[in-house]
Parts: structure tokens; C-alpha cells; sequence
């Protein structure tokens, strides 16, 4: 048997409350919006009230010394600064309990503040989601979080003697008999049933603190007790917020509004940031560190040379982490960087595969910005030229952590802004070679996979060249716009040897028919008119409207053979991979000029 990192300790719900009101234990609701339905925590009541069991809560130690600095949960002020035990698992069940006891609000999956209320018939012994029909009915308490701060007001005796009070002069008014000495005895009782859930018998594992954060991080992953999902960025959510729960809100804040469309926030057209993205972008910027697993190290204050703890270590690091989130929450660093990027012919999210080469390139451009100082204009043709390679080479794919931690051990001996852009250059340089060009990205190309690094770096490079969609003057880049189309999308990528026409050669399988070689950007009118025919026949008709030399100009810059039409089909897939290769190649030296 393995040696144990954690002990039993018998815990009642008070204790457990109690905890988290007064700050000895972090339970960090702002961290993570509350997700239970208000119908699952009338649940978690009734069941205490018949006696079943509700799961239990794991708990993980803090380490020695950290007994000073003041948080909050909602707008509940605590009396410990730093919190003894972190909430590894249970912690909806937590918030649940200390919410609807203590009537504390908590956050919705939009981020306001929201009052769990749940009611209570002491005739009954009842639970039931609060509504305005059980405020109005005198036979519910509205509110058990009345209850219970009666309780720790000592003014119970006078709740319940205005509670039968009120229930009297109710009945009087519907014409009903007024509650026995015996009804008045069942209230007594039930209220105090009530109470009494503060001593339910809640089961508590406790990890010590010498357990390593790498191990808390599994566990807390492979736990799932209250049947919330957890990660590993829930879990360096939970040190932030516990530690410092105004940045934990700013991240939050920065998260949502990257969703919502409107001036002078977060929003854009290439991702929808997470709080996970965030934390990565500050301990990269920050630390020059490139894994997660770092983050929550440096957030309890370690230090990473040493491998001990300590308080000043932690709020150096705090500050540190704080400095480089502000970098990269800075709405000009954050826009700036996203136009940079639709330099490079990304301007939509639908043309990014990974949200990786989003997330390291903007650590990237930080970097190359505050520490070497380069120029707006050097800021826009390296971190543009970075983003096109790094994308389309799958650079940030797969191992991107060891890629990343490998280029910030390289940067150790980069000093200056110029040696800095000829890094990068170098960089680029090693990836876009000649056989990247003329064998490894047409062997990439042949691929039918809608989502694919290869096919966006195609469409990215003719929005780079300016190409309109085919047979066509319209651009490519206008239908990737916000709001370029309705319900129905203007634009189609259409197969330039119809599906419908291979399947007559023979050709039944999706695998051959959807090869990315056979599409092109075309509007939807066209892609009508088109259909189903064979090419040599709607060839023959656009040769024919646009004249030769603008039909010859169309098919140079959609990378198509010449006299396609004509071809076996099998050839024509070939040939045109290699040329979509070229077609890249030359949107990767407009963006070197």
C-alpha cells in the first residue's frame, strides 16, 4: 500500500461553515461560477433532514505560516487573512451550505451576484426553491437563512413566536382554525430539526501540506464527487482566488467580455478567452515559464530553485504575476496583438485550429515588447511572420509547453531587439525551408480534414494576398467579417470537382471526394449555378464570361492547374497541393517585405 497523503477528520457541517465564514478555510466561490440549480440544493437539504449521506469534502492543507491576509466570499468579510485548508472536492456542496444558511451571494455563469434562497414549511418539515408564492404564505418560513442567523443572533424564540404569530392571524384571516398546542409544539420542534443540520456529520479527508502540488493537482482532477468537472485550471483558480480574489474577478471580467461584442473590452474575432489562457499568458510573460503546473507552485509561494515555501516568496511571486497580467490584459497590448494577427491573414476564429498559437504568440509579442523594447514596427512584422509559420507548422500543437519552455531557455541569451528579430528569423527559417514548401506541406494538403492547420494556412495566405473568393471580385477576407452572412452563409467552399460528378467516375468515398485540394472559396450564387456539373462544362462557361487573361489570373491565384478541367482527377489533387503550397510561400514573403 502507498503511503497516504491524507487523514480522516470528523467534521460537522458548523465546523465546515463556520471555516469558510471566517476565512480558515478557502472555499472559492468567485473563482468558479456556482453552478447547482437552486432545485439541487433544496435537495442537499431534504436529504440531510432524512438522514442520507451528501459525499464528503476534501480539504488540502496550506502551508505553515500562512495565517495573515483578509479575503472575502461574496460580500461576507472573513476573520483569517490566509486560509488554513483549500477546498480540493466539494466544493458546490460548500457554497451550497454556506449561501443558503447565510443567505451570502454567490456568482451565476455570468458573473452577477445571485441570493440562493431556500423555504422552509415547519409543519411539513418541507424544503422547496424560494418564489413569491411561499414570501406570501404564512405557512413557510421564505428563507432558512433567517433561521439560522436568528440562531447566531439569539433571537430564535422571536422568530418562532412571530412565525406562529403570523401563521395565527393568516389562518384567522381564511376563516381556518388557528394552530393547536400541539402544531405550536410540532413548529418548536422542527425549527430546532432545522438547526440541528449544522451537527449532520459531513465526511472530511484532509491532504497534508507536504504534499506536492503536482499530486494535489491530480487529485483534485481525478476527483468528482459533486459531479462538476475539474481541471487543472479550476485548480490554479482556486489558489487565486483564495489568495487574491480582486485578480481572480479581473480575469473572470476579461473572460466574459471577450464573448460579448462591444467597444472597449476584450472582445475579438479569434478567441474566446479563458481564465486558463489568462494564467498562462502572466506566467509567461512573468516567469518565462511555459506549463500550468508553474502557476500554482508560484501562487503558494514557492521557490522554484530552492523548492521551499514561504510567505515572502509568495506575495513576490503574487506581485510579479499580477504585473504581467496587467501587460497582457491591457485592452491596446491585447487589440494591437489581434491585428497583428489578421496581418497575417487570420481574422477569424474559424481559421484557427489551436488556441495555443493565439495564447504563446501574444506571451510572445509581450516579451518582444516590454523586455526588448522593439518598435510598433517591428512588433508587427516579426510577431505577423511568427504567427503565419507557427500556425500552419503546428508549432504550437502536440508538445507545445516543451517548445515553448525550450524557446524561453533560449531567449536566456537574447539581449537586445535586434538579436531578438534575428532569433525569430532564424526561428521561421529552420521551419519554412524548401522541402516544407515543396514536399511537407503538400503531403500536409493531402488531407480531408475539415479542421485542419494546413487548409487554414491556404485561405490565411490568400487574405494575406488580397485574393477574391473564386470567379469572383469579391475578397476572400470580407466573408470571414462579423456579420458577413446571415443564416444561410454568402460564401461555400465548393468542390471544384463536384461531389455529385465524382461519385459518377467511381470516386464513393468522402475520404477522396472532400480532399481539401478539391475546395475553394466561392459564393453562394455561383456555387448554385454550378452544381453538380462536370468542370470542363461550367469551366467552358466562366473562361468564356471573364475572358482568358482574367480567367488565367483566377486560376493562378486559386493555385489551380492549368487546363484542370481536363485532368484525371487524381492528378489534378496533386498538382494543385503543390501549388497551394507556393501560394502560401508567396503570402509568407509579402509578409517579410
Amino acid at each position: 500500500m502507498g503511503n497516504e497523503l491524507f487523514k480522516n477528520i470528523p467534521s460537522k457541517v458548523e465546523d465546515l461553515v463556520k471555516g469558510v465564514r471566517m476565512g480558515r478555510i478557502g472555499l472559492p466561490d468567485l473563482q468558479r461560477p456556482f453552478v447547482w440549480k437552486d432545485n439541487k440544493v433544496r435537495e442537499l437539504f431534504d436529504s440531510m433532514l432524512k438522514g442520507y449521506p451528501i459525499g464528503y469534502v476534501m480539504l488540502w492543507e496550506s502551508p505553515i505560516g500562512y495565517e495573515s491576509k483578509t479575503s472575502t466570499i461574496g460580500g461576507n468579510s472573513k476573520t483569517y487573512e490566509d486560509p488554513k485548508e483549500l477546498v480540493i472536492d466539494g466544493q458546490q456542496r460548500l457554497t451550497a451550505l454556506v449561501a443558503a444558511m447565510y443567505g451570502i451571494k454567490v456568482k451565476d455563469k455570468n458573473f452577477t451576484d445571485r441570493e440562493i434562497k431556500i423555504s422552509y414549511n415547519p409543519l411539513t418539515c418541507e424544503f422547496a426553491v424560494w418564489s413569491q408564492a411561499y414570501e406570501k404564505d404564512a405557512e413557510w418560513i421564505s428563507r432558512i437563512s433567517d433561521v439560522f442567523l436568528a440562531k447566531e443572533n439569539n433571537t430564535i424564540s422571536s422568530l418562532r413566536r412571530n412565525f406562529i404569530k403570523e401563521l395565527n392571524e393568516g389562518r384567522s384571516k381564511k376563516g381556518s382554525s388557528l394552530l393547536t398546542d400541539a402544531e405550536e409544539d410540532l413548529i418548536e420542534s422542527n425549527i430546532n430539526r432545522l438547526l440541528n443540520l449544522s451537527d449532520y456529520a459531513l465526511p472530511t479527508l484532509e491532504i497534508s501540506y507536504a504534499a506536492d502540488e503536482e499530486a494535489v493537482a491530480d487529485i483534485f482532477v481525478r476527483v468528482n464527487s459533486g459531479g462538476q468537472s475539474l481541471t487543472e485550471n479550476n485548480f490554479i483558480q482556486t489558489l487565486l482566488s483564495v489568495y487574491d480574489n480582486e485578480t481572480s474577478d479581473k480575469i473572470n471580467t476579461f473572460a466574459a467580455s471577450s464573448r460579448v461584442p462591444a467597444k472597449n473590452t476584450s472582445y475579438n474575432t479569434l478567441l474566446a478567452v479563458e481564465p486558463s489562457h489568462l494564467i498562462r499568458m502572466a506566467v509567461g510573460v512573468g516567469f518565462k515559464r511555459a506549463r500550468l503546473k508553474y502557476a500554482y507552485m508560484l501562487l503558494r509561494g514557492k521557490n522554484l530553485e530552492t523548492g521551499k515555501f514561504s510567505d515572502e516568496v509568495r506575495q513576490e511571486n503574487l506581485q510579479i504575476f499580477k504585473a504581467a497580467l496587467d501587460k497582457a490584459m491591457n485592452l491596446n497590448n491585447w487589440h494591437e496583438f489581434i491585428n497583428i494577427v489578421a496581418e497575417a491573414g487570420y481574422v477569424s476564429e474559424k481559421l484557427i485550429a489551436s488556441s495555443n498559437a493565439v495564447v504563446f504568440s501574444y506571451i510572445l509579442y509581450l516579451i518582444a515588447k516590454y523586455d526588448y523594447k522593439l518598435s510598433a514596427m517591428q512588433l508587427k512584422k516579426c510577431i505577423s511572420k511568427w504567427f503565419f509559420m507557427s500556425t500552419i507548422t503546428y508549432f504550437y500543437t502536440g508538445s507545445a509547453e516543451s517548445e515553448v519552455e525550450k524557446q524561453f531557455a533560449d531567449l536566456r541569451d537574447v539581449h537586445t531587439a535586434d538579436e531578438f528579430v534575428a532569433y525569430l528569423d532564424q526561428a521561421i527559417a529552420t521551419r519554412f525551408t524548401d522541402d516544407y514548401f515543396n514536399l511537407t506541406l503538400p503531403s500536409e494538403l493531402n488531407s480531408s480534414s475539415a479542421i485542419s492547420p494546413a487548409w487554414y494556412g491556404y485561405v490565411a495566405a490568400q487574405i494575406v494576398l488580397d485574393t477574391p473568393i473564386l470567379f469572383s471580385n469579391t475578397l476572400v477576407s470580407k466573408y470571414f467579417v462579423l456579420g458577413a452572412s446571415g443564416t444561410k452563409n454568402a460564401i461555400d467552399k465548393h468542390h471544384i470537382f463536384p461531389k455529385n460528378y465524382l461519385t459518377t467516375l467511381g470516386y464513393r468515398s468522402d475520404r477522396e471526394r472532400n480532399q481539401i485540394a478539391n475546395f475553394a472559396y466561392i459564393d453562394y450564387a455561383r456555387n448554385i449555378d454550378i452544381s453538380d456539373r462536370a468542370p470542363q462544362d461550367y469551366v467552358a462557361d466562366y473562361r468564356q464570361q471573364l475572358g482568358e487573361e482574367a480567367y488565367c489570373k483566377i486560376c493562378e491565384e486559386h493555385a489551380l492547374p492549368e487546363n484542370f478541367e481536363r485532368m484525371e482527377y487524381m492528378e489534378f489533387l496533386n498538382q494543385r497541393r503543390v501549388l497551394m503550397a507556393q501560394v502560401v510561400r508567396k503570402a509568407y514573403v509579402r509578409l517579410c517585405k
